[in-house]
């Protein structure tokens, strides 16, 4: 069992920074790639941006700009999403999610992650 945690959500300014958290305690030794989904209000749920947990390769969703920064932390267990100069588009909840498939890093699905946060609620005002 993995448990995951996102903190730093909340209400944001248009033009401010995001900077998530997502810490991961129980059996993280079996996590080898995670990822930030969001899913903005009245829409389905999609991937934001993902990174492998052994080498920290990154990659973002074909359907995202690529303008998030993420990083993990190993001997923190901790993963990390940063973007700065929000936009009101940005508002979602965004979740933390694990996966015991390395190769879940390459999917967009998120069937394909096996552990998730309860989410964290960010608004982007004008």
């Amino acid at each position: 069992q993995v448990q995951l945690e996102e903190s730093g959500g909340g209400s944001v300014q248009a033009g401010g920074s995001l900077r998530l958290s997502c810490a991961a305690s129980g059996r993280t030794f079996s996590t080898n790639a995670m990822g930030w989904f969001r899913q903005p209000p009245g829409k389905e749920r999609e991937l934001v941006t993902a990174i492998t947990w052994s080498w920290g390769i990154t990659r973002h969703a074909d359907s995202v700009k690529r303008r998030f920064t993420v990083s993990r932390d190993k001997a923190k267990n901790t993963m990390y999403l940063q973007k700065n100069t929000l936009k009101p588009e940005k508002t979602a909840v965004y979740y933390c999610a694990a996966a015991v498939y390395e190769g879940s890093y390459y999917r967009t699905a998120d069937t394909s992650y096996d552990y998730w946060g309860q989410g964290t609620q960010v608004i982007v005002s004008s």
